[in-house]
């Protein structure tokens, strides 16, 4: 039986996010599907959520879907943990090892390394995917540039969307 490549994996993956955008009714059912498949096929994804941002009031990362265990950070201020980091940046934050990052929010015990990527609508940045793995430094290039390409078809979606509205 022949065996698959990091590579072929992770195109195969990407290939199917393609499928679910295309066909998703919308943005809800999109990550709902991005979040199922990325926790069920990449081994150390353990934890893969959506966090949109809400703005009335004082901006705030508020979760939506996601699949792994509870976390206690359902609602995140943009000036708090590496999720707020990434949203108020607007650039991708890899960290290899949470325990040498001070902006890490605890979570988990067994969360080793993070990644999390914002997702614009507009230009601008409407919420982030989060991922979390028990594996230190498991998010390579190629693993930043499926996650990154995940989140740009939510924000496509969610554009969409508005668009659809007005």
């Amino acid at each position: 039986m022949p065996t698959v490549t990091k590579t072929q994996k992770l195109t195969e993956i990407r290939e199917e996010a393609r499928r679910l955008s295309q066909q998703s009714g919308s943005a809800d059912q999109l990550m709902e599907g991005i979040v199922t498949l990325l926790n069920a096929k990449m081994l150390k994804y353990n934890w893969v959520g959506f966090y949109l941002l809400e703005s009335t009031g004082e901006p705030m990362l508020v979760l939506g879907h996601y699949r792994g265990a509870m976390t206690p950070h359902t609602r995140i201020p943009l000036n708090q943990g590496i999720c707020g980091a990434a949203a108020s940046t607007g650039k991708t934050v890899v960290v290899d090892d949470v325990k040498n990052d001070s902006r890490y929010l605890a979570c988990s015990l067994e969360t080793k390394s993070e990644i999390v990527v914002p997702i614009f609508v507009n230009g601008k940045v409407a919420g982030e995917l989060d991922i979390d793995s028990h594996f230190s430094a498991a998010f390579t290039p190629e693993d930043r540039e499926l996650v990154e390409y995940c989140a740009k078809l939510v924000g496509a979606k969610l554009e969409s969307a508005r668009l659809d509205r007005k």
